[in-house]
């Protein structure tokens, strides 16, 4: 399949570029707003032509589980769900990453708590990005805002994730997932040999008994003395991600006034918001974070940099806040905006807040 230009959801996206990058399984349960990725693949049957399995298990924890084991045996597997179910996840999720493997997640969130709302929400930023699950572990955390980036970070995702044996998530809100838009779908990449997975990952199991010592894979440790060792390891790994794989997009920072921060689809409500300022005489820049976890920090601090204010937008009460604060050292107002229930700000009540929370 050469590379081509199609019209789709953003769910339906993220099934094309899994067997587009050569996806090994999947392995999900249906839950509103993504399960078009289920829809999708089952439709698409990659069993038949690149041998990819696509398997709807019992529920969210044997999904996880399954990808579990995939990712044991240096497989490229993957899972999808909303927010709940990514909530049932997190046990597998810590346990993936104790045991250093690499896996991708998709998170496509709606409102909560509990069950919710089916609406969009990006309030599951603390859940993705301070590590959900039990321990000290982080994953990757990469936030779309197009269907275009839903397509690439599939296979961004998954070389992260085996570059540094370490789960990766896309993190997207429900409005980039039931969204369509034009996509530019990539070439099919060749799905690896059993001896180009042993050669990339010599750490994998592969059940032999061939008299070769045979890999086990845990994140069980029942000495302390090793389990910090294996922290320390992961601690090291994981300033090394931050230091190697920081993203971000800075829009017309340079000689703002003031700083717009947002991931996901609310940045693009931000930049309409920019526009419809600069209309007023008001100058204000945007960035947006596309990495979650690491977070770009040092890119954050030096847009603030001569601003008078920073206004984070968000679908939540104020969760990536904490981070864009602590990235600009209380050395200027930094404050907060955000509508819950699943409902979606308009430009205007961007602009309005900014006017009434940092102009003032």
């Amino acid at each position: 399949m050469k590379e081509e230009v199609r019209l789709m959801k953003g769910n339906e996206a993220i099934a094309h570029a899994a067997i587009r990058y050569g996806a090994d399984g999947y392995f999900g349960y249906p839950i509103t707003p993504q399960s078009e990725v289920l829809e999708t693949l089952e439709e698409l049957m990659p069993w038949e032509t690149t041998g990819m399995v696509v398997l709807q298990a019992e529920s969210e924890v044997a999904a996880i589980n399954m990808v579990y084991g995939g990712a044991a045996c240096g497989k490229a597997v993957m899972t999808s769900s909303s927010s709940p179910g990514v909530s049932l996840k997190q046990e597998g999720i810590s346990y993936i990453a104790a045991a250093e493997l690499p896996a991708l997640i998709l998170n496509v969130m709606r409102g909560g708590p509990g069950l919710g709302t089916i609406q969009p929400s990006q309030a599951d930023y603390f859940q993705a990005c301070k590590g959900g699950g039990h321990g000290d572990y982080h994953m990757i955390v990469l936030a779309p805002s197009t269907v275009q980036e839903m397509v690439d970070f599939v296979g961004l995702g998954f070389d992260l994730a085996f570059k540094y044996t370490n789960p990766a998530m896309i993190l997207a809100d429900g409005i980039v997932g039931q969204m369509m838009e034009k996509v530019v779908l990539p070439e099919q990449r060749p799905r690896r040999t059993e001896e180009e997975i042993r050669k990339q990952c010599p750490w994998a199991a592969d059940g032999r008994k061939d008299g070769r010592k045979r890999n086990v894979i845990t994140s069980l440790e029942l000495e302390s003395s090793k389990m910090e060792v294996i922290n320390e390891r992961l601690q090291a790994r994981y300033a090394e991600i931050a230091k190697n794989e920081t993203r971000w997009e800075e829009i017309d920072t340079e000689g703002a006034d003031y700083l717009l921060v947002a991931f996901g689809s609310v940045a693009r409500i931000c930049t309409k918001a920019k526009d419809m300022a600069a209309a007023e005489g008001i100058k204000i820049g945007i960035v947006r974070p596309i990495t979650l976890w690491p977070f770009p920090y040092e890119a954050i601090e030096k847009a603030a940099k001569g601003k008078k204010g920073v206004l984070c937008v968000e679908l939540n009460a104020g969760q990536m806040i904490e981070d864009v604060r602590l990235a600009v050292h209380d050395s200027l107002p930094v404050e907060h905006f955000g509508r819950l229930g699943g409902i979606i700000p308009s430009p205007q009540e961007v602009l309005e807040a900014l006017k009434a929370k940092i102009i003032k």
